[in-house]
């Protein structure tokens, strides 16, 4: 399975230029099985001479909730890959804006400190290990709840941080890395966060697997819906459009 992974993976990096000489990228390791995955391929890719790239892991530890990272197996895991593995410490007041949850917060501050260290320390890229699943639900859940056609881009230009985004996993099938990991003998984290909570996310997962089961070629029509937007057969603003193809 992990030959199917990197194939699709390399075909993601090409197809939409993740990759270009010079990048140095900061690969956001929370220890998932997803970011294992990545660390394992960006490391690996990182070994090919065209284009040339740095990469290097971060993993972020929230000093102020009881969540209990394998930092020792992360260490090792990336020292295995030949990659430096930074250690960033953060904490959140969720008193600064009670209307969000302590979910949000936390994994909001996580990717500021990550962005803030990237930009001070000469990265131009962060990696980040969302898979075609994390897409395809995200696409759902804006269009269900925010009334918006949008999901998350392979590729993401920051407007706030001079950084971009890349999501190399993003034509990799969720059930692919679950069975990659298990054949890697990844490890799990020791404990699950306490703060964890059913979200909307979880339910549009839900959604998306019922949806998937009944109708599997689905996930690629989902897909291919993000690139063939017919404008002139949907409704616009001020009114509904006249147009008949």
């Amino acid at each position: 399975m992990e030959t199917v992974i990197q194939k699709l993976f390399n075909k993601g990096c090409v197809e939409y230029s993740l990759l270009e000489d010079g990048d140095r990228i900061l690969i956001g390791l929370s220890g998932g099985k997803d970011s294992l995955m990545l660390t394992r391929l960006m490391a690996q890719r990182a070994r090919i001479w065209k284009p040339k790239i740095e990469v290097e892991a971060a993993h972020v530890i929230m000093d102020n909730i009881p969540y209990e990272s394998d930092i020792e197996y992360l260490h090792g895991f990336c020292n295995d890959l030949g990659i430096k593995l930074n250690v960033l410490h953060a904490s959140f007041d969720e008193s600064t804006d009670p209307r969000k949850t302590k979910c949000f917060l936390c994994a909001w501050n996580r990717r500021k400190t990550l962005f803030e260290y990237a930009v001070e320390n000469g990265f131009n890229k962060i990696a980040f290990g969302h898979h075609n699943d994390d897409i395809l639900t995200t696409l759902l859940m804006n269009m269900t709840f925010d009334g918006a056609f949008s999901a998350m881009p392979p590729k993401l230009a920051m407007q706030h941080y001079p950084l971009t985004i890349i999501r190399p996993l993003c034509l990799v099938h969720e059930k692919m890395i679950a069975e990659a990991a298990q054949e890697l003998n990844f490890r799990k984290q020791k404990a699950t966060c306490p703060y964890e909570e059913v979200t909307r996310r979880a339910e549009m997962q839900n959604l998306l697997n019922q949806l998937l089961a009944t109708h599997p070629e689905a996930r690629y029509s989902l897909w291919r819906s993000m690139m063939n937007i017919k404008a002139e057969q949907l409704p616009v603003s001020g009114g509904y459009s006249t147009t008949i193809s």
